[in-house]
């Protein structure tokens, strides 16, 4: 049997992440909705929601999935579980810059 290399996994999971930012960003527009009116409305630092399409972090996800209403288990389920418990840690995958930093890591 073929065996995926570990580089076609990463593809995957990020074209799975890429997919995921992209309905968001979608049902972000369907609602008119920006991520800067999420972060004045929720009281977050400017750029936390935009961050948060992107990268885990926990207010933010929270700031648009209630912005949304829905669950944030809901809109990234790469981050939970099934149960809709949150993934502690996060795995490298679930951020942008995690392959670049391991590329350079292997580079060197």
């Amino acid at each position: 049997m073929h065996r995926a290399s570990t580089s076609d996994k990463a593809s995957r999971a990020e074209r799975r992440r890429l997919e995921e930012v992209a309905r968001i960003r979608g049902r972000l527009t369907i609602a008119k909705l920006t991520l800067t009116e999420i972060d004045k409305a929720y009281d977050l630092p400017t750029g936390t929601a935009g961050n948060a399409v992107h990268e885990p972090h926990l207010a933010g996800e929270r700031a648009i999935a209630a912005a949304l209403k829905t669950r944030p288990e809901y809109l990234w389920r790469t981050r939970y579980r099934p149960d809709g418990q949150r993934i502690t840690p996060q795995p490298a995958e679930n951020y942008r810059y995690a392959r670049r930093a391991t590329e350079a890591q292997e580079a060197a």
